[in-house]
């Protein structure tokens, strides 16, 4: 991002006469003052802690500028301050500018399960042929995505963001401020099904990221959820589907899954063996939007199949970890929900291991009235045979402690309170050998990362 300050107060409509400054070049935007590097524009907004108290720390930290909200008292002398209405609605105006001015190609990712994976896929493929920017780490919100989009070098020709969500409107509001070229769904699931209720409202709200999708764009989507595939008949612009059944567009075949990657080919491309560097089939879908991306903008299958040899995988999503014991550790500590868990359960049920397969489990988060429920639900994913040792984390996780009881003998099955990370660690460490397998995997809320943390090498 290159922008002089004249330019930027146009784009958010600054009420105060800024002509001074005009002149000032804004190099990049950040909204915590620690974050600040020389030439940024600091945006200070109200949460927890108000924005408007860090401007001094900007500043010293090399910010050139700041927005200031028009309510907000006396606005400061000594430096450079654009006055808004609101800090964040500026943020996104400015943010909207810059994607016009740079006018890059959008692709934009949603879903309950798979979407940062498939984000990181689909940059990969597409960055073989084109100057890509993606999202990174969870800017996937009304902050994340404007501050995605203005970190964008100037020569970039394709945008890939990740569109979260976590209430109705939120991707309504979230695809209208990107306008995709390319908008999809990886699938639906019960993430955030506390604030829906329902998996149908679920799609509904996920539907939600063809409302912004240009005319002449194109919807690719999951089609073997008849969630999406029924929603989709409303909508008017080109769609691709990927998935399992010849039905699809693009779709697997030949599929070979181990411990460390899995392979398959396509019914578009027969000939090409497809490696993905991560446990666990599920990853294939995400793939194959990444593919049916590749497809379209004509990048030849050689080239998209090698893509996936180096991908830039997103941290602590199924990342295998060297313990201090020697023990491998599965890493998949950013996120959970039921689907999700059941999915990589089944992947590392299977992993070959001379030593015990343990799991810790954190509690799934935003799951509502039905949390117990579905928490307890995680039950089929478990054979004592193939899971030796379980260890759980969570309030909601002691529904799934009491089923497994029947499955597992006392000393076998553990189960500790959230503020019992040090207990639980130390337990682990104790028996924890060099043969052992290990899945820690839990909501980000939970912090399970402390507990990988002290157990890797």
């Amino acid at each position: 991002m290159k922008m002089q300050l004249g330019e930027i107060a146009t784009a958010v409509t600054a009420q105060n006469d800024t002509t001074a400054w005009h002149d000032i070049e804004v190099s990049s935007v950040a909204f915590d003052s620690r974050q600040v590097t020389n030439g940024a524009l600091f945006v200070p907004l109200e949460g927890e802690r108000d924005g408007h108290e860090f401007i001094q720390s900007a500043k010293q930290n090399g910010a050139v500028a700041a927005l200031w909200k028009a309510d907000h008292g006396a606005v400061p002398s000594d430096f450079p301050v654009l006055v808004v209405d609101d800090p964040l609605t500026a943020l996104q105006a400015l943010s909207k500018h810059y994607l016009l001015k740079i006018n890059p190609k959008v692709v934009a990712i949603t879903g309950s399960n798979g979407k940062t994976t498939t984000k990181d896929m689909v940059a990969a493929v597409l960055s073989t042929q084109f100057n890509v920017t993606k999202t990174t780490d969870n800017f996937n919100n009304e902050i994340g995505v404007p501050v995605t989009i203005l970190a964008m070098e100037p020569n970039t020709e394709v945008l890939v963001v990740e569109l979260g969500m976590d209430r109705p409107g939120q991707l309504d509001f979230l695809s209208k401020l990107v306008s995709p070229d390319l908008a999809i769904i990886t699938m639906i699931g019960e993430a955030h099904i506390e604030f829906f209720g329902t998996r149908d409202k679920i799609a509904d709200a996920k539907m939600e990221i063809t409302h912004g999708l240009k005319a002449d764009g194109t919807f690719i989507f999951d089609g073997d959820e008849p969630l999406l595939t029924e929603r989709a008949k409303a909508v008017t612009q080109r769609q691709v589907t990927f998935g399992r059944q010849a039905t699809d567009d693009v779709y697997a075949t030949n599929v070979v899954a181990t411990d460390t990657h899995t392979q398959f080919s396509t019914n578009q491309w027969p000939d090409q063996t497809v490696t993905v560097p991560m446990i666990g089939d599920y990853n294939i879908n995400n793939a194959l939007a990444a593919l049916s991306v590749a497809k379209l903008y004509r990048i030849t299958p050689n080239v998209a199949v090698d893509a996936f040899k180096s991908l830039d995988l997103t941290k602590n999503r199924a990342e295998w970890i060297q313990g201090k014991a020697g023990e491998r550790i599965l890493s998949d500590v950013y996120n959970s929900n039921p689907t999700a868990v059941k999915e990589v359960m089944a992947a590392f049920s299977k992993v070959a291991t001379e030593g015990k397969r343990r799991v810790v489990l954190g509690d799934m988060l935003e799951l509502g009235a039905q949390s117990d429920a579905l928490h307890a639900g995680l039950q089929t994913a478990f054979d004592s045979a193939l899971v030796q040792d379980v260890y759980l984390v969570g309030p909601h996780m002691a529904a799934l402690y009491d089923v497994l009881q029947a499955d597992y003998q006392p000393d076998a099955l553990h189960l500790y309170n959230v503020d019992q990370q040090g207990k639980l660690i130390t337990d682990l460490q104790s028996v924890l050998t060099a043969t052992d397998t290990l899945l820690i995997k839990g909501s980000h809320g939970i912090h399970l990362e402390n507990v990988l943390a002290a157990l890797q090498k």
